[in-house]
């Protein structure tokens, strides 16, 4: 079988599709929880909002659930709530909201610049770390045991 090797430093939506899909079907071949996840609703997406009097947002959390896990994905506060426990609210929000659907650990990212002291504060343990990524800091991931 001949093949030629092509390299692009544009986009290439359609190649993207077409690479996500075959790793999928690899994982549904090879791993049940894969399979089992992609049936519609077995992940459930949970949005935490703070907003103010005119229903502005002023940060949250975006997570899902599945796996007995929740993955935190996004979590942010606007600089004038930072520092007066909201966070740590929000964060035991998340956490209780995984127990009640049979979460037993909670999985997330941060960088070394974000909020990793604010993490390990709450419980929260590095199990990886990627150096000098970005340059300069470091990238970490943590998992917390609910």
């Amino acid at each position: 079988m001949g093949y030629q090797i092509k390299t692009s430093l544009e986009p290439h939506p359609e190649f993207a599709t077409y690479l996500h899909e075959q790793i999928k079907e690899f994982n549904n071949q090879h791993s049940l929880p894969h399979k089992q996840i992609r049936v519609k609703g077995a992940v459930k997406q949970v949005h935490i909002m703070v907003v103010d009097n005119d229903s502005q947002w002023l940060g949250g959390i975006t997570a899902e659930l599945f796996w007995n896990w929740v993955e935190l994905n996004d979590f942010w506060l606007s600089e004038t709530l930072r520092g007066q426990g909201l966070g740590g609210s929000l964060l035991a929000q998340i956490e209780h909201i995984g127990r009640e659907h049979g979460a037993s650990k909670v999985l997330l990212s941060t960088f070394e610049f974000q909020a990793r002291t604010f993490y390990e504060r709450h419980g929260y343990k590095v199990v990886g770390v990627v150096e000098d990524y970005p340059p300069g800091s470091n990238y970490y991931t943590m998992v917390k045991v609910l």
